[in-house]
């Protein structure tokens, strides 16, 4: 979720997020953002602190106090010491100076990620001979480096991030497309067999399963050798 009163900036990041394969949700208030946060399981949250009430640091510390651990990069003006030291001891995760390059944006946003998962900080993610590298966005099994469109990406990077766990739909979409599209019943199982056409069909070894009635896994104990 981006949290911006100035509307260009928020569609601005906001594009270069989707651009990158990220589904994305907008909202320029304090006030939206707390409902927002607290309806929605967010993977992330690029909060500014000048908001219309309540502001960032109000918005980011009441966060805190209900429970939520999602991440959060606190948007601060350039130079403002102040507000980034208020900003991380109010619960922010990072913070990011404007104006900022998207890169930069990316770059703080995999580490937090990582940070979140409880990995080890590498960009890697990796099950059996499957790899992504969420630095570069390569995508390789045995070796053999795999094309896919940047939605095909963040639905694989869903099974990475969770291996062995069953994914319903209903999950995968909501990391994949933002809360305004409309999502046609068979979309998800689209996806599914567009990745298993690159990712498993090139191999004996099947890593995406079906599981009959509840959904989706990505699994080192596959059919095949």
């Amino acid at each position: 979720m981006i949290v911006e009163d100035e509307r260009r900036i928020a569609a601005y990041v906001k594009r270069g997020l989707e651009e990158h394969g990220y589904a994305v949700d907008v909202v320029h208030s304090g006030q939206d953002a707390l409902y927002w946060a607290g309806s929605t399981p967010y993977d992330m949250i690029l909060l500014d602190i000048l908001l219309p009430p309540p502001n960032g640091l109000v918005v980011c510390r009441e966060l805190r106090r209900q429970g939520s651990r999602v991440p959060i990069l606190m948007l601060t003006a350039r130079g403002a010491v102040d507000e980034r030291v208020a900003g991380l001891d109010a619960g922010a995760d990072d913070y990011l100076v404007k104006p900022f390059s998207l890169k930069e944006l990316l770059a703080r946003m995999r580490a937090l990620t990582r940070r979140s998962d409880g990995g080890d900080g590498s960009p890697l993610l990796t099950l059996a001979d499957l790899t992504m590298d969420t630095t570069t966005r390569r995508v390789t099994r045995a070796g053999d480096e795999i094309t896919l469109t940047s939605k095909e990406y963040a639905v694989l990077e869903c099974f990475l991030r969770e291996p062995e766990r069953v994914l319903t739909r209903e999950a995968i979409a909501e990391h994949v497309w933002n809360y305004d599209v409309h999502h046609e019943s068979n979309v998800v199982d689209v996806y599914i067999r567009n990745l298993r056409r690159k990712v498993d069909d090139p191999h004996p070894r099947k890593l995406l399963q079906t599981v009959r009635g509840a959904g989706y896994r990505l699994t080192e104990r596959g059919a095949g050798p």
